[in-house]
């Protein structure tokens, strides 16, 4: 938490943010922290409710194979999208349509199997991995106090699943 709220700080010095602005940002942060705990209790839920749980893996990404599809016909109707901008993201979503299964079921699974906590703790830490895949493979810079409050962030997940 310290790491979090290190991180929080140090952005909020570094950005020159009008108070109308903040409390509206601190406001959607409060916000999207309660719909992280609403999609992690309900994806626990659904994933002990199952007696297989690859059925819920299995209507998680059945449900969305149709919504996101529906999404990229309807803007390409509407002219927001073209088809020739779609043609070369085609292998990407391929390999995310492969991909993400197996790592939401792979989440899935340690979340029925151990404490919704420590799995929760470790889903998240994917934030700081993104992060470090940004550094080494889009050259993003990311200066030493950044990088010190994103290990006090994996150690605090380190320790959440030690303790």
């Amino acid at each position: 938490m310290c790491g979090i709220f290190g991180l929080a700080v140090y952005n909020w010095r570094k950005l020159q943010v009008g108070r109308e602005t903040l409390f509206s940002a601190l406001g959607l942060a409060v916000l999207s922290g309660i719909m992280v705990a609403a999609y992690t209790t309900f994806d626990a839920y659904g994933i002990r409710q199952m007696p297989d749980p690859l059925t819920f893996v299995f209507w998680f990404f059945a449900i969305d194979s149709i919504t996101i599809p529906l999404f990229v016909f309807v803007w390409v109707r509407q002219g927001k999208l073209s088809l020739s901008a779609i043609r070369p993201l085609v292998a990407r979503g391929l390999a995310g349509a492969v991909l993400a299964p197996l790592s939401f079921g792979c989440v899935m699974m340690a979340t029925r199997l151990d404490s919704v906590g420590i799995a929760a703790a470790l889903r998240k830490t994917s934030v700081l991995f993104a992060a470090f895949i940004g550094v080494l493979f889009l050259k993003e810079t990311v200066g030493p106090r950044r990088v010190c409050l994103m290990a006090l962030i994996v150690a605090g997940a380190i320790l959440i699943n030690v303790g």
